[in-house]
């Protein structure tokens, strides 16, 4: 009776935001990543202690300070995961213009806290590391820049997309942080690759690495310093890496028991680039598998989503995001079991660290907004359309 007195057909109020992202969400990259945050707050309970008793803190003061960054972390990632993959790139643009600028800043106000590496900015109560936040934002906006290049009359955005990780990657050098340099590098190789590579241009990038490095080495006595130690045969027990490959050594399949592990009271480093060692000490192999398996969860899901994407831009952005999430993993563990060189990288979520927690979260928020299920024919159906 409405319709036929007013002439109009009511609408359908829309689906609240909320039930409409639970619907499309990753539910098991989420839950991945939960139980990694849980995972790392455990172990900090184990590692944390005796930093805290030697700086004067009550005993559980870093496990506190790494629950209220979690927090905030995952905050971070629910909302972001909430956003349109436009609105995310948007806030990825500036987010990463605001890290280049402090990146740049650095030099001038920056601390490396007698680590030998000018990388963060002391707050005070606390320090920030704008590395962490320039991955996500630089991922982003290359991604957008290549997807922009297949337009038609679009910009040479592969060309800007390279100009920009070349200036990164020496900004980082200068730090110098060579890890994160690394993971900027890898990452925009992925894009690349999967945005249809130019051979010679891989080759070119793959040629220019080894004499990169030798002047990395000739000229950067802390990238040095690291290189000798990792190809020295002989393991120094009193070096952290020494530490590090006995507590893995000394924990076995099933661990020495909560609480009872050593490698904690000798690591400086064991509630941040060396938890993977607590972990393998204390509760043994078991545990260390666990959390390969739920990066490997996160990693495999996020690439099986993507490869059904049909919009180059969250494609390549998502491809980026999940690759530089899973290479910082490994690297993390390989360190610690002396496959590769010491390179100060934290293990996403598990270990304790405001800045990487955070931006942690940002990255992993970005793509589970990436890979949320959307109305879309698979793309193997669009293929298939272009060779008829």
């Amino acid at each position: 009776m409405t319709e036929m007195v007013y002439g109009v057909v009511p609408t359908k109020d829309r689906e609240p935001v909320i039930p409409r992202w639970w619907q499309t969400l990753d539910k098991w990259t989420m839950t991945s990543i939960l139980l990694l945050f849980c995972i790392g707050i455990l172990l900090g309970m184990a590692a944390s202690p005796p930093l805290a008793a030697k700086n004067g803190f009550e005993p559980f003061y870093y496990v506190k300070k790494q629950a209220i960054f979690g927090c905030a972390a995952m905050l971070a990632m629910m909302l972001t995961s909430m956003m349109s993959p436009n609105l995310v790139r948007r806030l990825a643009v500036i987010g990463f213009v605001i890290a280049m600028v402090a990146m740049a800043l650095l030099p001038f106000f920056g601390t490396d806290f007698g680590k030998g590496a000018t990388r963060w900015f002391s707050l005070g109560f606390g320090s920030v590391q704008p590395s962490e936040f320039l991955k996500p934002g630089f991922v982003v906006v290359a991604a957008w820049l290549m997807s922009a290049n297949e337009e038609i009359n679009g910009p040479p955005g592969r060309m800007w997309s390279f100009l920009l990780m070349i200036t990164i990657v020496v900004m980082l050098a200068l730090q110098p942080d060579f890890g994160q340099a690394c993971l900027i590098l890898f990452g925009w190789s992925v894009m690349y690759f999967v945005s249809g590579a130019s051979m010679l241009l891989i080759g070119g990038i793959l040629f220019a690495i080894y004499p990169a490095a030798q002047f990395a080495y000739s000229n950067s006595e802390h990238f040095a310093r690291r290189i000798d130690g990792f190809l020295d045969r002989s393991l120094d027990p009193t070096t952290q890496i020494g530490y590090a490959t006995n507590a893995i050594r000394e924990g076995g399949l099933f661990g020495v028991g909560v609480g009872e592990g050593q490698v904690k009271w000798s690591l400086p480093d064991a509630h941040t680039d060396f938890i993977i060692a607590v972990a393998a000490e204390e509760y043994g192999l078991i545990l260390v598998l666990c959390i390969i398996a739920l990066y490997a969860t996160v990693v495999l899901r996020s690439y099986f989503r993507l490869m059904r994407e049909r919009d180059p831009f969250i494609r390549l952005a998502g491809t980026g995001l999940v690759s530089i999430f899973g290479v910082q993993a490994m690297v993390n563990m390989g360190v610690a079991v002396r496959l590769l060189p010491s390179k100060g990288m934290t293990l996403p979520f598990v270990s304790y660290g405001g800045s990487s927690l955070i931006a942690a979260g940002i990255a992993v928020g970005m793509i589970l907004a990436f890979t949320r299920s959307r109305p879309q024919g698979d793309i193997g159906e669009l293929l298939r359309g272009h060779v008829r």
